[in-house]
């Protein structure tokens, strides 16, 4: 199986448990930051969001890269004790899943299969709003309607916004990059008095302000490697349920909490029977099917924190998304596309090519390597790789040196020759194995 593979593999097979445990953690601290309004709450969601997507991949980073630059801070630094460890393999994942290469190739491909059809369905969805402009009818605004318009314009500073009407929706809709329009059903301008109106042009201006559109966009290009979860999800269903709360912040902010809540019930009740039928990628006023949580939010009394309890909660919050990421990233796991046990490989004559993080679990006994005085005196640290030929009855019977400090090299080479291993069973047969193991040697100060 090539490196590709093994990635996407990698990627999918951590998703599948990164992506509860970020939402989880979401919520806590959503929960924690109830009181600090809708905007911290939204932030919390578009953070878990784009972590879902992008921390998979962590798995697939050089960590050693990083453990190098790590060593040579410390010896700069006048580091003097000494360390030596020994790591099953690169030392860079913590476990390997061995499964038959045609099943991991054929996870490959339905997964592949699986983001095409996301993909396509995003372009189509952004094709259909294409369409859906061309269809529009031009809106006519006078006396009270152009006057609103205005105010909204002046009140957030939004110009070159274009408003049209159409028959094939059923709500207020925002959408455009370069050429932002707001979209209302037909005969809503004429239907509305001047207070609603202004609440429904008003959350649009909101959502212009904020460029919610291409925000959204972005999201969602970035969420489609994970768009198979369930829980990414709900990730969105959250980060669009905050997004509505904090225009609705905006605006009650400028009309008034209890006007603007009666405004948006009035609408509901006027506008739409039933649940809306959402626009893709398009954002409006009912966006998010959770209007009865928004005016609890708009007309409840939050008791504001200050203070030392702010500053509490906000290091909780820090702590818990740094503890669940470092989890994350250190629990990730490896997919490495070795062929199954019984396969044909297995009965060849070549060595029997075994996971060093599968092998360590047939250690016996091992001797810890002993870190050269000369190389202490020079602060000569790293790594020694090796290649290990583990006999049928367990002895280390050739060892090769890969990569590694000359002067840290016979150190391992005198230690790791002492282990032993239980015997490792193919179909119920003892085999030889070949295996990886990385000796680090590391200088504190």
């Amino acid at each position: 199986m090539n490196h590709f593979e093994s990635w996407v593999l990698s990627y999918l097979l951590n998703s599948l448990w990164q992506v509860p445990l970020l939402f989880v953690a979401g919520w806590a601290m959503a929960r924690l930051l109830a009181t600090a309004g809708a905007e911290a709450e939204h932030r919390v969601w578009v953070s878990v969001l784009l972590l879902q997507s992008l921390l998979p991949a962590c798995s697939a980073l050089p960590w050693e890269g990083l453990r190098e630059i790590v060593n040579w801070f410390d010896t700069a630094h006048g580091g003097s004790s000494a360390r030596v460890s020994v790591v099953m393999g690169e030392g860079t994942r913590l476990g390997v899943l061995h499964l038959p290469h045609v099943l991991l190739t054929a996870i490959v491909m339905i997964y592949a299969v699986a983001c095409a059809v996301f993909i396509a369905r995003f372009v189509l969805r952004c094709r259909r709003l294409a369409v859906l402009r061309r269809e529009t009818d031009a809106a006519s605004l006078t006396g009270e309607a152009a006057n609103v318009w205005m105010r909204c314009s002046a009140q957030f500073g939004i110009e070159n916004v274009a408003i049209r009407v159409s028959s094939r929706v059923f709500g207020p809709i925002t959408f455009g990059v370069f050429r932002r329009l707001v979209l209302l059903p037909s005969g809503m301008i004429a239907g509305l008095s001047e207070p609603d109106l202004y609440t429904v042009l008003a959350h649009e201006f909101a959502h212009l302000r904020r460029n919610d559109f291409l925000k959204n966009l972005l999201y969602e290009c970035l969420s489609l490697p994970v768009s198979y979860h369930p829980l990414s999800w709900r990730t969105r269903e959250r980060l669009m349920e905050t997004r509505e709360m904090v225009c609705d912040e905006m605006v009650a902010a400028i009309s008034g909490k209890e006007e603007y809540a009666h405004s948006l019930l009035r609408l509901a009740s006027l506008l739409v029977e039933g649940v809306p039928i959402r626009t893709p990628h398009a954002i409006g006023i009912f966006d998010a099917n959770t209007l009865e949580r928004r005016l609890m939010r708009l007309t409840e009394k939050r008791r504001e924190i200050r203070g030392i309890g702010r500053s509490a909660i906000a290091v909780a919050c820090v702590l818990l998304g740094a503890g669940t990421c470092a989890s994350a990233v250190a629990l990730a796991t490896n997919v490495d596309g070795m062929v199954a046990a019984g396969s044909d490989s297995s009965k060849s004559s070549e060595p029997h090519t075994v996971p060093a993080a599968e092998m360590v679990k047939y250690l016996i006994s091992k001797v810890p390597p002993v870190y050269p005085e000369d190389a202490k005196k020079a602060k000569i640290q790293g790594k020694v790789v090796l290649n290990a030929i583990v006999g049928k009855d367990g002895a280390v019977e050739n060892l090769t040196v890969v990569s590694g400090p000359a002067a840290l090299q016979q150190s391992a080479l005198d230690a790791v020759r002492q282990w032993t291993y239980r015997p490792f069973l193919v179909d119920g047969q003892e085999v030889v194995v070949k295996t990886t193991i990385t000796v680090i040697y590391e200088l504190k100060g």
